[in-house]
């Protein structure tokens, strides 16, 4: 897939190595974020990144496992007064997770703040390229029920399995 070309996968929650493997394309151009309907400040800062290994009960008993990771934006007016580059924050990311061993495959959560209201938890969605400048939409993070997120996925499977252009005939899709 080329770089910045996100047809082809859903635009929610993505991975860590999915945001940098499609950031690699566009090194030199800004990078911004949007959250509550804004963009951050050029001169945003990433303040930390770490990386949690969780282990769970969902609401059904079920065992839970899975990595994740936390980029913290502070919206701030930095001294720059120019957005980072998309190659600045993927050097952040890489440093980091060359030093933690970050898993590529683990969830990518943004903490932003503003530096006066509390920090909120935000999911990502894969970058987009927009006037000359790579754009990442942040959404916020809502809790959910895991049971429930496997059983509608496997219904949505089944629907999709079911009426596929092969399939058009089939007595489930009447």
């Amino acid at each position: 897939m080329d770089a910045l070309d996100n047809t082809k996968i859903r635009n929610d929650d993505i991975s860590l190595g999915l945001l940098l493997e499609t950031l690699a394309g566009a090194s030199e151009l800004p990078l911004v974020f949007h959250y509550d309907g804004r963009p951050v400040k050029a001169g945003y800062h990433v303040t930390e990144v770490k990386a949690g290994q969780f282990a769970a009960l969902d609401c059904g008993a079920n065992e839970e496992a899975w990595t994740e990771i936390f980029v913290q934006l502070w919206d701030v007016e930095g001294e720059s007064r120019a957005h980072m580059p998309a190659g600045k924050f993927s050097a952040i990311i890489r440093k980091v997770s060359d030093h933690l061993h970050l898993a590529q495959s683990a969830k990518l959560t943004f903490e932003v703040s503003d530096g006066v209201r509390p920090m909120q938890l935000y999911c990502a969605s894969l970058p987009s390229l927009r006037g000359n400048a790579v754009h990442v939409e942040l959404a916020p993070r809502p809790a959910s029920c895991k049971p429930r997120d496997r059983w509608l996925a496997e219904e949505r499977s089944k629907a999709a399995g079911c009426c596929g252009p092969a399939l058009e005939t089939s007595a489930c899709c009447r």
